[in-house]
């Protein structure tokens, strides 16, 4: 779905409709010039067509830059076309360009160019202008979510907090996002002074928000160590690490910034509003909606480090690494989230290719937090990537030595580790550590499998070893890799009829995994099937394996053609282990669970 939408709630037009708005700015430039200036019109008609198609191609691909600016030279060819006129504004909005502003103004029924319309209001202290827009908006979809936060924002940025809570009220008394408007109004209660209100509030926003999130976290943490309670929000800062690798690395900035106000006024406020129905929106991905609630989150507080790093997450999820770091670069470096925005960074740097920037990065970080292990456990991941096992093995030495005390949350650390092991061939270390990140962590899926997986390949401990890729499967009952080891272990135990089912389920889960299809292949070929293990493995061969797993795959084909159909099935078995070691990514099969 193209990024440029028509706005909340709606969807983006049909191709069959862009291609007629095409069409239509095509003939609307043509029509307007006489006849003695065909030539001119049609050159510029086409000028304004190309321009049309390539932004909106841009725009299905998140440059945002390229919409705006191609978009824009469109409108300049057509500016009687509205809906034309939409499609730019919105891109102009997203691209954080002057010409929104302009463009929203001509947009009276459009939500969007409102709300816009709404915070430049507020930015200049126009708070009833403000109020009036966001009273405006529509009462249906999404808007209907954000208009009552907007409004009751507006109110108290006037001096009506009253007003404000009134507004809300009926909202935090209701069942629907609760905890949202409760948070929001414990927060204007807390602005105005009224502490026992935003008691009140604060306690109900806890209760009822679903889930501790960063946000949230930062803001009781303040509201807890103003009122003297530094212990409370120092515990619910470390419950934040606890349930995030790379925000753990900020728990100790954010327990010393615990005392200020993360909203210290209205214009702050209405960004949050933004953020939280932002932060929602992805993670039902709506993922276009979710950027152009950042970018108007963004417009009112541009520091806002939060929104910062939802943008970049979303822009990295898409593929657009470039954007993603350009998004993080104005955090300064004195916010409390600054070393996880040069977390976030370093990884931006490998998903674009920059893999020595990354690790350079990450060194700096590293020194410059002395006993933090994050910096080097992603160092590790990198190198490990880079297919650099000796050196990933290094790097999370170095990141366990910082951890005094290993706990359940350290256990992806000893998996990590364990991967670099084996695959540097240091089985006796790696499989400790295997079993160490279990002791930390038993029902880890991907720990489970992957240490029974490994065993099942040596042909050891293969009661327990299905018993771990059972425990596995029934955590993750949809993941292709881990139903082809459960096959796997089940071929080796001898039971063909069992491996035959599972690996055929896998492969309905996962039918274009080489290897999953190669295993089924050897099943097939354990059991007499030959022409259809044949079929198999010519497919696991279509489906771009490593050459290593070219040339296995090959030699078994071979095998089968010059034995006519008299290898026996212990043998084939065996040989299926070894053909089916490695996957198209060079990594062993188990590694393919990766979380």
């Amino acid at each position: 779905m193209p990024i440029i939408l028509s706005y909340l709630g709606r969807h983006a037009r049909p191709l069959r409709r862009s291609v007629l708005l095409a069409l239509s700015l095509l003939s609307a430039c043509a029509a307007a010039d006489p006849g003695a200036q065909r030539s001119a019109a049609a050159a510029d008609a086409a000028g304004a067509f190309g321009a049309y198609l390539t932004g909106r191609f841009a725009a299905s691909q998140t440059d945002l830059d390229r919409a705006a600016r191609d978009l824009l030279r469109a409108y300049a060819a057509d500016p009687g076309n509205p809906e034309l006129l939409q499609q730019t504004f919105l891109a102009c909005l997203m691209d954080d360009r002057p010409e929104a502003a302009r463009l929203a103004a001509q947009l009276p029924d459009n939500p969007a160019a409102q709300l816009l319309l709404a915070d430049d209001d507020a930015r200049a202290g126009s708070w009833d202008a403000a109020e009036q827009r966001f009273h405006a908006l529509p009462s249906q979809g999404l808007t209907q979510l954000l208009r009552p936060l907007l409004v009751a924002w507006a109110q108290q940025g006037g001096g009506h907090a009253d007003a404000a809570l009134a507004t809300l009220r009926p909202y935090v008394e209701g069942q629907r996002f609760r905890g949202v408007y409760a948070l929001h109004a414990a927060m204007i209660a807390d602005l105005a002074g009224d502490q026992a209100e935003a008691a009140r509030l604060y306690h109900i926003a806890q209760t009822d928000y679903g889930g501790l999130n960063l946000r949230l976290a930062q803001i009781l943490a303040s509201w807890q160590a103003r009122q003297g309670r530094a212990a409370e929000a120092q515990h619910a800062l470390r419950a934040l690490g606890e349930g995030s690798e790379d925000l753990s690395i900020a728990i100790p900035s954010l327990m010393a910034a615990d005392t200020a106000r993360p909203v210290g006024n209205a214009s702050d406020g209405i960004a949050e509003a933004y953020l939280a129905l932002a932060a929602a929106l992805h993670q039902q991905d709506a993922t276009e909606y979710a950027l152009m609630l950042l970018q108007l989150a963004l417009d009112m507080r541009p520091d806002f480090a939060a929104a910062r790093l939802l943008m970049a997450d979303i822009l990295q999820s898409g593929g657009h690494a470039a954007n993603a770091i350009a998004a993080l670069a104005p955090v300064p470096p004195a916010d409390p989230l600054a070393p996880v925005v040069r977390l976030r960074r370093a990884a931006l740097e490998e998903q674009a290719g920059n893999t020595g920037q990354a690790t350079r990065l990450l060194d700096q970080l590293a020194h410059d937090y002395p006993t933090r292990p994050e910096p080097l456990a992603l160092k590790g991941d990198i190198l490990r990537s880079q297919s650099r096992f000796a050196d990933a093995v290094l790097a999370y030495d170095q990141a366990i030595a910082r951890i005094d005390h290993p706990g359940r949350s350290a256990w992806p650390l000893f998996y990590d580790r364990g991967i670099a092991l084996e695959r540097s061939k240091q089985w006796p270390k790696a499989e400790a550590d295997f079993e160490h990140a279990l002791e930390l962590s038993p029902d880890e899926p991907y720990v489970l499998n992957y240490l029974g997986y490994s065993w099942a390949e040596q042909g050891h401990n293969l009661t327990r070893a299905r018993q771990m890729i059972e425990r596995a499967q029934e955590l993750r009952p949809n993941d292709g890799a881990i139903a082809d080891s459960l096959g796997w272990v089940l071929l080796r135990q001898g039971d063909t009829a069992g491996a035959i089912r599972w690996l055929g389920h896998a492969v309905e889960l996962d039918p274009e995994d080489s290897t999953i299809n190669g295993h089924l292949g050897d099943a097939y070929w354990a059991v007499g099937r030959k022409l259809e293990a044949q079929y198999q493995w010519q497919l696991a061969l279509s489906l771009k394996p490593q050459p290593d797993d070219v040339a296995r795959l090959q030699a078994k084909l071979h095998e089968a053609e010059t034995q006519n159909g008299t290898a026996t099935a212990g043998n084939t078995a065996t040989t299926g282990v070894t053909a089916g070691a490695t996957t198209a990514g060079g990594a062993t099969t188990a590694e393919r669970r990766l979380p």
